[in-house]
């Protein structure tokens, strides 16, 4: 038995050596605008990537820029973060613009893939419930300016990057490509894909932890259904289209009483639109205009103006549409093709479905017993006070009269008695 041990201790020694665990490293993927959904999203990957006690946590991003408020919750998750961030610009012709360029200089380690760009931080927008205005010597301009300015120069400051080229992307809206990027210290390095990206960012030091990266096993943390839900709901088309179904349905119910459904969509389209406007910059002056337009149109339904406010009403949506966003932010662009749509199928629906419906109401009683008073009818038999018959709508009533009226002499009902008519004589 002891003869045995030499040998089994050389084999262990032989033997490959197997990590009990290999390493990996999660990786989230954002493209298009950064938003609430984005801030959850991020959160709670970099819990799960801490959690697993992943190599690092790659963002692939590819983004034209989004709210600042949620740029700021990423950038504190990022700095809070117990497992390095890497955030990578990625594939080929990604942007890391506006709110991108923030997230990117807050992360640990900076990547870009070849021929992609970062830059124009400059702030055109300021959160919900408005826009900035354009002229840059505006004090509020000046004022949202500065925050930024204050804000990117921070970031660079603590992740060791190019303080100058940070502020002048806000600024200026200084844009670069991912080698220029490299040149000027704004980015640690380029890197055609993630495997490339893993084995040149193994040995790097962060917060005093070497990273071990270069057979790391990349995990992918996709959103989950409500994430990815929210964050197509983020849009200002959908913000437009919810806006009207909520018109649409809340009218159409007002004018149809009874139908239900048009009533229930409308008022799930309002809860909604209402969530999305408190977290998208409306400009009042907008929603004003397309209030306006609504009231025109109801409005020249009821008012013998010969279509004026319907025009008038055009006029109004068409524009409140076209202001109802800042079309200077590419993120919050809304294209002239859906203006142009919504406008035309707003006036049509006015114009044609509310209208046929509220006018459907005023017209007079076309069924039941109402309809045969001030008829002419023959009389069937002799009528007296007593008794008598005509026969009206398909069947044979009783029939009395104060003046006695002979059979077939034409009589009209003045009056509906219980079953029986109340006529008189008519002259011939």
């Amino acid at each position: 038995m002891r003869r045995g041990w030499p040998i089994l201790a050389a084999g262990l020694m032989l033997a490959p050596v197997t990590p009990a665990h290999a390493a990996s490293a999660g990786l989230i993927q954002i493209n298009g605008a950064i938003g609430p959904a984005t801030g959850s999203y991020v959160s709670r990957a970099i819990k799960i990537a801490t959690e697993r006690k992943d190599a690092c946590l790659i963002v692939q991003l590819d983004t034209p820029g989004g709210l600042m408020s949620t740029t700021e919750e990423i950038v504190k998750a990022f700095y809070s973060s117990q497992v390095p961030i890497v955030v990578f610009v990625a594939p080929s012709a990604a942007n890391a613009t506006s709110a991108g360029c923030f997230i990117t200089l807050a992360a640990d380690i900076a990547a870009m893939a070849p021929h992609t760009s970062i830059g124009a931080a400059h702030l055109v927008q300021i959160g919900p419930g408005g826009t900035q205005p354009q002229k840059s010597d505006d004090p509020i301009v000046q004022k949202y300016q500065n925050y930024g300015i204050g804000l990117i120069e921070g970031i660079a400051s603590k992740r060791h990057r190019n303080v100058e080229w940070a502020k002048s992307s806000v600024s200026e809206s200084a844009v670069i490509s991912a080698e220029k990027a490299l040149e000027l210290d704004v980015i640690d390095l380029i890197a055609p894909d993630v495997p490339s990206l893993l084995k040149q960012i193994d040995g790097r030091e962060v917060s005093g932890a070497t990273l071990k990266t270069a057979a790391a096993q990349v995990v992918a943390i996709p959103m989950t259904i409500g994430e990815r839900v929210f964050q197509h709901l983020w849009r200002p088309e959908v913000m437009l289209v919810l806006m009207l179904a909520a018109i649409y349905g809340i009218i159409g119910e007002l004018s149809n009483p009874g139908a239900v459904l048009p009533g229930v969509v409308g008022a799930i389209a309002l809860i909604l639109a209402l969530y999305m406007a408190s977290i998208l910059p409306i400009n009042v002056a907008g929603l004003a205009l397309i209030g306006l337009a609504v009231l025109l149109f109801i409005v020249d339904i009821f008012a013998p103006t010969h279509g004026v406010l319907t025009f008038g009403g055009i006029i109004a949506f068409f524009l409140g549409a076209l202001m109802l966003f800042n079309r200077a932010d590419p993120v919050f662009r809304l294209s002239l093709g859906y203006v142009i749509s919504a406008t035309l199928v707003t006036a049509a629906f006015f114009l044609f479905v509310v209208g046929a419906g509220l006018r459907a109401q005023k017209l007079p009683v076309r069924v039941g017993r109402e309809i045969m008073l001030g008829q002419t009818v023959a009389a069937l038999a002799p009528i007296d006070r007593q008794q008598g018959k005509v026969f009206i709508e398909g069947e044979t009533w009783n029939a009395v009269s104060d003046v006695p009226v002979e059979t077939g002499k034409p009589v009209e009902i003045v009056a509906i008695e219980g079953l029986t008519l109340k006529v008189k004589p008519k002259p011939v």
